[in-house]
C-alpha cells in the first residue's frame, strides 16, 4: 500500500464528531455500532458486515467481553479474538436488545448489522455508509479503513503500557505479517 493511498487516521475529536453525526441519522444505534466496530475493534468493512451475534455473545446469549471473529467472517485466515471496548460493548448490548424485539429473531443465525431491506449488510454497503458520512462531515481522505488504521495506530502507541508488543497488535489486526501491521501505524510527531 503506497503512502498516498492510505486512509487517514481519525483524531478523538473527529471520532466524537462522527459518532454524534451518525446518531442524528436513521438507525442511530446501528450506525454508532458500525463506527465503534471500526475505531474500537479495528474491523474491516467485510468483517463488520459478516459479524454475527454468535461471535460476540456467550452461551447465555449475553454480550461477552470479546469478539470471536471467525475465518469465514474475516479476510483469509485472519479470524481472531478481539477484546471489546466498554463503550462498544454497551452499544452492542443496546443493539441486541433492539434486535430481540424483531419477530422471529434467532440469535444463532442473525447478523449484528442489518439494513432496512436485508437481514445483513454487505461489505459494499458499509463502505458506502462510511464514504457518505465522511463526505457529509467534510473529512477528506477518510474511508471505511480510517477507523481500522486509527485502531491499529492507537493500539501500537499504547500496547507497551500493558506489557505487550507489536506482535500483539498484529494479532489484534489479523495480519499474517508484521510488516503489514507496521504500514498501518501512523507515525507520531
Amino acid at each position: 500500500m503506497a503512502l498516498g493511498k492510505q486512509a487517514k487516521i481519525l483524531t478523538k475529536r473527529q471520532i466524537n464528531q462522527l459518532l454524534w453525526y451518525v446518531g442524528t441519522l436513521r438507525r442511530p444505534l446501528r450506525n454508532e455500532v458500525i463506527v465503534l466496530l471500526s475505531v474500537r475493534a479495528g474491523l474491516r468493512a467485510k468483517e463488520i458486515a459478516e459479524l454475527r451475534w454468535t461471535m460476540i455473545t456467550d452461551a447465555d446469549g449475553s454480550v461477552s467481553d470479546s469478539i470471536h471473529l471467525t475465518d469465514k467472517a474475516s479476510k483469509g485466515r485472519s479470524g481472531r479474538i478481539i477484546p471489546l471496548n466498554m463503550k462498544l460493548r454497551h452499544k452492542l448490548e443496546d443493539l441486541l436488545e433492539e434486535a430481540q424485539q424483531v419477530p422471529n429473531f434467532d440469535i444463532s443465525k442473525a447478523h449484528v448489522i442489518t439494513t432496512e431491506r436485508a437481514p445483513k449488510a454487505t461489505a459494499q454497503s458499509i463502505v458506502n455508509m462510511f464514504s457518505a458520512w465522511y463526505a457529509d462531515l467534510g473529512l477528506v481522505g477518510c474511508s471505511s479503513h480510517s477507523g481500522r488504521r486509527t485502531f491499529i495506530t492507537n493500539a501500537a502507541r499504547n500496547i507497551s503500557t500493558v506489557g505487550g508488543s507489536l506482535r500483539d497488535v498484529q494479532m489484534l489486526a489479523g495480519h499474517s505479517c508484521l510488516s503489514v501491521t507496521q504500514r498501518y501505524i501512523e507515525g507520531d510527531e
